[in-house]
């Protein structure tokens, strides 16, 4: 996904791979016993360069606990995979990790993160939805970094000319998308529907904002097969069958849709706050003529997935004490206040939404704030990516119109309660 480059850009970074084997020759006089000592920040590929000048203060203030920063590739998957398998191994490679918010229940469980004080950390003055993405079992075993939520873009400019205001509910959306967007040759509507972790995400959205879910918070109980369930893959299928979801948009991720909107061939977007910048940006076709509200739901506001990132220290770090206090560093509100302002990223300190300056420069703070705090976290589970792909299968058939949406429930209850009857 798009936010895991760059968090709304996502997961963040500068340093190259070969960086991080430089790391491993600075450790090569043992375990500090008291866990501390040169540390390596492993994340996924960014385009970004705000993280360097942070790191580079860390290091004039800690010479002998010093971060190399290991640069994984772009791809969420492939980043996951290349943590897994250092993980898996018992390699003390890395000590601190920067991990989508959907992987802190499987890396937790299969024993790669360690828990962490909670008393260490202000998480009173986070977002409160962010706190619950970085615990498991009840125990704290990351702290949130960055957070995201799905916004609605909307073409401002001609639901002015046309009178209305944007929708706060799927029928308004699906009318609007159907009757106003070809009058000015726009497609309606549009998410991440190619089958990879972004139609999760839409699905759990729809799914949520009918008022159900998919599993229970422990991950072991599934609670898909609902009316509920039902009604958010109906809403996703109408919108193929009567036309305003465009068959195109059956293949967009992040980039293709927010490019799709960018170019101004839609009316309306799901998409996570990073496009705000880039379609305002100079050269946007709709720069100055669009606008972002929550996620619309069946009666009213609808409930996102929580996206983002959170920090967590390896089970095998020789360094843990120094890794929790560069976490505490990045979580600061101090280096927050940079993320957003450096990295265009969605901070996770509650106060810095309420900025007046800060909503000068980012209009869609109060927006955001709102979404986050009627998220929700994805399905947790140890086996996560299994969960993830079934989501997946079933909602493409799903919207490809090759499974009604109560077949489709029924069969991903099945399918789900395959997977958490598996060790």
């Amino acid at each position: 996904m798009r936010w895991m480059r760059a968090a709304g850009r996502a997961l963040l970074v500068v340093a190259v791979l070969l960086a991080g084997y430089a790391g491993f020759g600075a450790r090569a006089g043992g375990v500090d016993p008291q866990g501390r000592g040169p540390m390596t920040l492993a994340t996924a590929g960014d385009l970004t360069d705000y993280l360097s000048p942070l790191l580079d203060d860390w290091n004039r203030a800690h010479p002998d606990e010093r971060v190399t920063l290991v640069e994984l590739p772009d791809s969420a998957d492939e980043t996951r995979a290349q943590m897994t398998s250092e993980l898996r191994s018992g390699s003390d490679r890395f000590d601190v990790l920067n991990i989508d918010v959907a992987w802190t229940s499987e890396f937790a469980a299969a024993g790669w993160i360690s828990p962490l004080k909670r008393d260490r950390f202000p998480l009173d003055s986070f977002l409160r939805p962010v706190v619950d993405t970085a615990t498991f079992d009840g125990r704290l075993f990351a702290v949130p970094y960055v957070t995201n939520a799905g916004l609605l873009y909307y073409r401002k400019d001609i639901l002015e000319r046309e009178g209305v205001e944007p929708p706060r509910t799927w029928a308004e959306l699906a009318r609007q998308a159907r009757t106003i967007a070809p009058k000015y040759g726009l497609d309606g509507y549009a998410g991440q529907f190619l089958p990879y972790e972004g139609l999760t995400v839409n699905v759990a959205e729809a799914v949520h904002s009918a008022g159900g879910s998919i599993l229970r918070d422990d991950g072991e109980r599934v609670t898909v097969d609902s009316a509920a369930a039902t009604a958010g893959l109906t809403f996703l299928a109408d919108g193929v069958r009567q036309g305003w979801i465009p068959r195109e948009a059956l293949g967009y991720k992040e980039e293709e849709s927010r490019q799709a909107f960018q170019d101004g061939r839609l009316l309306f977007l799901r998409n996570w706050p990073y496009v705000y910048a880039d379609a305002g940006a100079e050269g946007s076709k709709v720069a100055g003529k669009f606008g972002a509200v929550p996620l619309p739901g069946p009666d009213g506001p609808g409930t996102s997935v929580l996206g983002g990132s959170n920090l967590a220290v390896s089970a095998h770090s020789r360094h843990p004490a120094s890794a929790a206090d560069l976490i505490a560093y990045l979580t600061s509100e101090r280096v927050q206040r940079q993320v957003l302002t450096e990295g265009s990223l969605p901070p996770v300190r509650a106060a810095l939404y309420e900025d007046p300056e800060l909503i000068k420069a980012h209009p869609y703070l109060p927006t955001l704030r709102q979404s986050v705090l009627s998220a929700v976290p994805r399905p947790k589970s140890p086996r996560y990516d299994q969960v993830s792909l079934a989501v997946q299968a079933v909602a493409q058939d799903v919207m490809a119109l090759r499974q009604t949406p109560a077949e489709a429930v029924a069969r991903l209850a099945r399918e789900l309660g395959t997977i958490s009857r598996r060790g």
